[in-house]
């Protein structure tokens, strides 16, 4: 080793050389670790993003099921002929699709410019669009933003992603991207599919926007501003329309005319700006006074569409609603939801001519009695001056009022003038000062009531329906005729007795019945209207003369079992198996009641040769697409033979030809069959009839279970026969027809056999199947029958019962009764302990049918 001076220098400035160099290899090591980190950590950033992107885009709807079309189309119902006559809709469920041909090219290119200037080049992103609103973020510094998103996306944001206005920021994000990639899918499946991308989401888009004032699409949008289709808008009504949807509210022309002026030429600028319009067609739109427009078509619009529903549009919906829940599996929201926003066509069966002339008689007070009240519905909710919250009812009020000395004060009133006042005087009593009145109710209904039902028997269409009389001020409201249920009084005597009776073979209309004295299980007295006994009698009497007593022990040798089976199978679902298992079923004493609808249809089945038709409102509903969604064939069901049918209708023809129906004919001769019933204490009164072609039935009586006055029994004659007359007057006067399986014969009548020489004899119409075929070998007391309708000479043969000289042990003094053709039994059989009237030639009735708690009330 050379320890040297010059060695040892050597030495020195070898060690101070490497320092350095060690140091930069130190420095150059940690660089690149750095560096090896950050690229890790973007490629690990950059897997992380697209991992994410991927996840976001797996996550996103596939093309196939997203559905573009708009959602909350309008729905739309028809009469019989095909005819609208509603429009039934929701707040954002108002749309009516229009074809893009439909669309005016200025209307397609307005939206275009003001929305999307290059919608006809991107592929559904627009990414200049993208950069022009980040540019325009920056150089505000943040204090501006400027919208990307193209109408394809915008599309698929209202009708894909629904729920976009409840977005938290990260929701918002993910849902920009899957809009991006979807829109640039959409766009490519459409073309594939050889459809035009840009002018399907130009449809769809236009059909789906809100234009504002709660008009959803451009079809409603046209009809809302200008009272016109959008085929028909000008450029000016283009520009108008084109200027709403960016702030649907602000925009609005109606509320803020010159906002959306000032948006309308921003339209108008770009329009021409992009070559849409030239510059003569955006000066004659500017000078345009289009608002001016808006305004008179808002001052005199008249509503095409009723904002309230009539009774039968109520019971149609209701109906359609109950089908899609149980023949297609939908939730009642669902159901409801695809009612009013889902677009539908629904084809009711309502004939209009008929529920217009139904309408009509129920508005015309002349036909309701002159004495008529009105009855109060009335609610009110008081904050107090001490911070306490009180309501009151109108039970409340009938209390005060008794106490301040009025024993007689109840909810009817003489007009809706002093009903008023009473509740001006509570409130007056009771609203002390700083009290605030939070919500009050009050409502008038003149009573008494009615409602009615007419069916086309043939069919089991329900044509037309009145569910009560006044006006009708809102919408699914209570429908007496469906809704409410009333005792069916006599009117249950030809379904529940002679019915399954004459269909058994058990009877004829000219087997004898004796009226003597019967029971219920419980001792009390089956009464007739007058208290009465009436001796010996035909079926066919019987059913003339409303006979309680009969009907009950006829109704015991049935079993009141057989009589259920057979009013189920006329349609009643209100019947209670347990407790109206009793004799008084036959008088109509039931525990729940039956609606007019279903005793009407019970009636139609009749009328239709035994034929049962569940009675339906709508024929058939389509969706938005025009594809059938529900058929409504109807439920049919053989219910009586036809001969059965037959005798029915001719013993009821009796009824209104010479018993306790005579008010219900027909001033043009159109035959008609019905029965009438009564409740006790006149509380419920009924009548059922039907002609060849219609059957209608109607209630009358008061809500609330209040005694008819003797003065107020008549209305419902009047009502029915105008109501029918007016239906009948263009048709034609035809017979009942008579079916093979029914024949007329004579026979013994005193033991319905073939007479022999000595036998009194009577005529009358019998089911060949069970026929008389032996000879009469008694000698027996004869019931004098009553005589069957006579026929015209163009119809078949009618039987005209006669008797040799023996007398019906019923008729006592006289055979005349006033305006009523028949014997002395009319009106005095059936009921209970009121006794019969006659009002006006008709013979009215009454029933005290039941036992326990079946009262007939």
């Amino acid at each position: 080793m050379n320890f040297g001076k010059q060695g040892v220098q050597q030495e020195r400035e070898r060690l101070d050389s490497s320092a350095p160099k060690v140091t930069n290899r130190i420095n150059i090591t940690i660089l690149r670790v750095i560096v090896y980190l950050l690229i890790a950590a973007a490629v690990f950033i950059i897997c992380l993003g697209i991992g994410a992107y991927r996840g976001i885009i797996a996550d996103a709807p596939e093309i196939t099921d997203s559905n573009i079309t708009p959602l909350g189309y309008a729905s739309f119902v028809y009469d019989k002929d095909g005819n609208q006559i509603q429009k039934l809709s929701s707040a954002e469920g108002n749309r009516v699709s229009v074809s893009i041909d439909e669309i005016p090219e200025n209307m397609q290119h307005a939206i275009v410019a003001i929305e999307d200037s290059r919608f006809y080049e991107h592929n559904g992103v627009d990414p200049h669009g993208m950069l022009r609103a980040v540019m325009v973020m920056l150089s505000s510094n943040f204090s501006e933003s400027e919208g990307a998103s193209t109408i394809t996306q915008q599309l698929l944001k209202n009708n894909v992603f629904t729920n976009w206005m409840n977005e938290s920021r990260m929701d918002t994000i993910k849902r920009k991207i899957q809009e991006q990639y979807l829109a640039v899918q959409l766009e490519s499946s459409l073309k594939a599919a050889g459809e035009n991308p840009k002018e399907v989401i130009l449809e769809n888009y236009l059909n789906t926007v809100n234009f504002g004032n709660n008009a959803y699409g451009v079809q409603t949008a046209a009809q809302t501003y200008f009272g016109k289709d959008a085929k028909d808008l000008t450029l000016s009504e283009c520009a108008v329309l084109a200027a709403i949807p960016q702030n649907p509210s602000q925009f609005n022309p109606i509320l803020y005319p010159e906002e959306n002026a000032s948006r309308m030429k921003t339209v108008l600028e770009y329009m021409l700006q992009q070559g849409y319009i030239t510059e003569d067609e955006y000066k004659e739109a500017l000078a345009d006074n289009v608002y001016d427009r808006i305004q008179e078509n808002q001052q005199n619009e008249v509503s095409q569409e009723s904002t309230v529903y009539s009774y039968f549009e109520d019971e149609l919906i209701d109906q359609v609603k109950q089908d899609l829940m149980t023949q297609k599996g939908y939730s009642e929201s669902e159901a409801n939801s695809l009612i009013y926003s889902g677009g539908l066509h629904i084809y009711s069966t309502e004939n209009p001519d008929i529920q217009a002339i139904m309408e009509s008689e129920f508005a015309n007070e002349e036909n309701f009695p002159a004495d008529s009240q009105v009855s109060l519905d009335w609610a009110l909710t008081v904050d107090k001056a001490d911070g306490t919250r009180t309501n009151y009812s109108l039970e409340m009020m009938e209390q005060y009022f008794k106490q301040q000395g009025l024993t007689d004060f109840d909810q009817y009133f003489t007009s809706e003038d002093e009903a008023q006042s009473y509740i001006d005087q509570y409130k007056a009593s009771i609203i002390g000062d700083g009290d605030t009145i939070i919500a009050e109710r009050t409502n008038f209904t003149p009573e008494p009531q009615a409602c009615m039902t007419v069916i086309d028997q043939s069919t089991g269409y329900v044509v037309g329906i009145v569910g009560g009389r006044g006006e009708k001020t809102a919408s699914l409201t209570l429908n007496r005729a469906t809704d409410s249920l009333r005792q069916p009084g006599s009117t249950f005597k030809i379904p529940s007795t002679y019915g399954p009776l004459l269909d058994q073979g058990k009877i004829t209309l000219v087997t004898p019945e004796t009226d003597d004295a019967a029971y219920y299980s419980n001792g009390q007295v089956v009464n007739n209207a007058d208290n009465t006994h009436h001796g010996t009698m035909t079926v066919r009497n019987a059913i003339l003369t409303s006979n309680n007593v009969i009907a009950f022990k006829l109704m015991e040798a049935l079993t009141p079992k057989v009589s259920l089976t057979y009013l189920k199978k006329l349609g009643f679902t209100t019947l209670d198996d347990d407790n109206d298992d009793s004799p008084g079923l036959a008088l109509g004493g039931i525990t729940n009641g039956v609606s007019d609808l279903e005793l009407t249809a019970a009636y139609a089945a009749i009328a239709n040769g035994g034929s049962y038709n569940r009675p339906v409102f709508y024929t058939k509903v389509t969706d938005h697409n025009g594809n059938t969604i529900l058929e409504n064939q109807g439920f049919h069901r053989q219910v009586f033979k036809e001969s059965t049918a037959y005798l029915l209708t001719s013993a009821m023809q009796s009824v209104v030809q010479s018993g306790t129906g005579t008010a219900y004919q027909l001033s043009s001769g159109m035959p008609v069959a019905g029965k009438t019933g009564t409740t006790d204490s006149y509380v419920d009164l009924q009548f059922v009839g039907y002609t060849p072609y219609y059957t209608a039935g109607i209630w009358t009586g008061y809500d609330t279970n209040v005694e008819l006055s003797e003065q107020d029994r008549t209305y419902i004659s009047t009502l029915w026969t105008n109501v029918m007359n007016r239906i009948h007057e263009s048709l034609p006067i035809k017979e009942f027809s008579v079916p093979d399986s029914v024949e007329q014969l004579t026979v013994c009548a005193n033991t319905v056999l073939l007479p022999n020489s000595s036998c009194p004899t009577v005529t009358d119409y019998f089911d060949v199947a069970t026929a008389p075929t032996t000879v009469c070998t008694s000698d027996v007391p004869t019931p004098a029958p009553t005589a069957a309708p006579t026929a015209k000479a163009t119809a078949a043969p009618t039987a005209t019962p006669t008797t040799t000289p023996a007398a019906d042990a019923g008729n006592t003094d006289n055979n005349t009764n006033t305006g009523n053709t028949g014997d002395n039994n009319a009106g005095a059989n059936e009921g209970g302990d009121t006794g019969g009237t006659e009002q006006n030639g008709t013979a009215t009735e009454n029933t005290a049918d039941t036992t326990g708690g079946n009262t007939g009330q």
